[in-house]
């Protein structure tokens, strides 16, 4: 490819993933009015399984992903999934009732598995061929990511409230296709000449451990008691899905997942760290716009701006880390800096009280921002470098695989801690009554509600204190590594 080629092939990646980030969270802010429009009578119990579709579409076809890019290439796969997310885009902002919405936000979700996973992999391909400028646009890759999930929903607030909610899928249809034409005419990838066996038991397998692990932990406490016939289902079939998967991974002539990455330190500790920071971004984003909405009384919309430090801080760190990169700075230093950035943001977070000055709030998520724009440029780049070519997929989508993992078993566990920790602190206590309490019965379930979400943020604090101490044992060098045979 060219030098322009490759910009091209650049500028079309961060569309994509930024299309799709902003998709994944952008429908959150709109959900009532979607529900409202589409099924007045019962469309508000139906905005759970709307959001969830996009996710567990998503996360249950990337292992799948990984070794079809190692298979087929990566240009034919990045195309479909490109398709398939239009697709379901346009039939979104078709769609007439909420059953309809729900199928097409599945189909959506498949093609947007394959923008935030398949894209970083067109990615790394297209460095190898643009050299140190490539590497930073494909660390940039990771940056927009961040950017996206941040400021999706204050998007997806300010169309439902100034424009039809339709659009919100609408918007996607114009850039996706030039992206896709862009693709299609100008993406030169590597494509393996060797016939491969896609291993699709063990891919359904884990679209099954996956799906199972994501409804346990978005139900779990909400619709259904976790001890309800219900929750332990679905806890027991995500058990068995794993044993079964793991048993086939390490059968399987081809396996989507070979159990031989984890010898490699670069892999097993990137892991591990991707899914530590998928975990505590999730009790990030979703208990600091709690705080600010229950507790402080600010409107949905102008609770997202208070996202927007946290986005400039990946940016601005992204832009430098780049700049650093190029003068011989080292992923390790990146990374543990990054981890131990992100857990002093959270820890500020952990001291939030009823009155705390809204700007230690904003200070807070731009150090913590700053800290995951260095996890996330850095940390895939540095598992892609890792791994040997003919697993470029595999160790693309692993990384994503794992960081999903991550945000599931944070968003169950930082759920049961803020219950458990505020029925503690109030006796008899429920915080889905705080908003029908007045006086000070209100005032005291505010103040032990902070207090457990205080408690929620340390934890989250000391998830990326572990991560840190992972990063400390990171090797130096990702390049030299190769993955033992099976």
């Amino acid at each position: 490819m060219s030098k322009a080629q490759i910009l091209v092939g650049f500028i079309v990646c961060i569309a994509t993933i930024l299309l799709a980030v902003l998709d994944m969270n952008i429908v959150s802010a709109a959900t009532v009015p979607i529900a409202r429009d589409l099924d007045p009578a019962h469309g508000v119990d139906k905005i759970p399984w709307l959001i969830s579709a996009f996710a567990l579409a998503s996360a249950a076809a990337l292992p799948l992903y990984g070794k079809l890019c190692d298979s087929l290439g990566a240009k034919k796969v990045f195309v479909g999934a490109v398709a398939s997310f239009l697709l379901g885009s346009a039939l979104c902002g078709a769609a007439q009732s909420m059953t309809e919405l729900i199928a097409a936000r599945a189909l959506q979700g498949l093609g947007g598995g394959g923008l935030m996973s398949v894209t970083m992999v067109v990615l790394a391909q297209l460095t190898a061929q643009g050299g140190k400028g490539g590497n930073r646009a494909g660390g940039a890759g990771g940056i927009v990511g961040g950017a996206g999930m941040a400021i999706g929903p204050w998007i997806g607030g300010t169309l439902s409230d100034h424009a039809n909610w339709r659009w919100i899928f609408y918007i996607n249809l114009p850039l996706g296709v030039a992206a896709l034409i862009a693709a299609v005419l100008v993406l030169k990838l590597p494509v393996s000449t060797a016939r491969h066996r896609i291993d699709y038991l063990g891919a359904a397998l884990a679209a099954v451990f996956t799906s199972t692990l994501l409804l346990a932990t978005s139900w779990g406490g909400k619709q259904y008691a976790w001890a309800s016939p219900e929750i332990i289902g679905l806890i027991v079939a995500c058990v068995l899905s794993l044993a079964l998967f793991l048993r086939r991974q390490a059968t399987a002539a081809e396996p989507v997942l070979p159990l031989s990455m984890f010898k490699v330190p670069q892999l097993r500790y990137g892991f591990a760290i991707q899914a530590l920071l998928g975990s505590a971004m999730m009790g990030a984003l979703v208990y600091v716009m709690v705080y600010l909405q229950a507790v402080r009384g600010i409107a949905p919309a102008a609770a997202g701006l208070y996202l927007i430090p946290m986005a400039l801080g990946m940016t601005a760190v992204g832009l430098g880390a780049g700049k650093l990169s190029a003068r011989g700075w080292r992923t390790k230093g990146f990374v543990l800096t990054g981890t131990v950035t992100s857990a002093l943001g959270l820890a500020l977070l952990g001291t939030l009280g009823t009155t705390t000055s809204l700007w230690l709030v904003r200070a807070a998520l731009l150090v913590m921002g700053c800290g995951f724009g260095l996890l996330m440029g850095q940390l895939i780049p540095y598992v892609q470098n890792a791994a040997p070519a003919h697993q470029l997929g595999i160790a693309t989508t692993s990384i994503r695989f794992f960081q999903t993992v991550g945000n599931a078993l944070g968003a169950a566990a930082f759920g049961t801690l803020l219950s458990r920790v505020y029925e503690a602190k109030v006796p008899g206590g429920s915080t889905s009554a705080i908003a029908h309490l007045t006086g000070a019965a209100r005032d005291h379930a505010v103040h032990g509600f902070v207090g457990a979400m205080d408690v929620v943020f340390l934890v989250a604090a000391g998830l990326m204190a572990l991560a840190a101490v992972l990063a400390a044992r990171l090797p130096a060098e990702a390049e030299a590594a190769s993955v033992p045979a099976a």
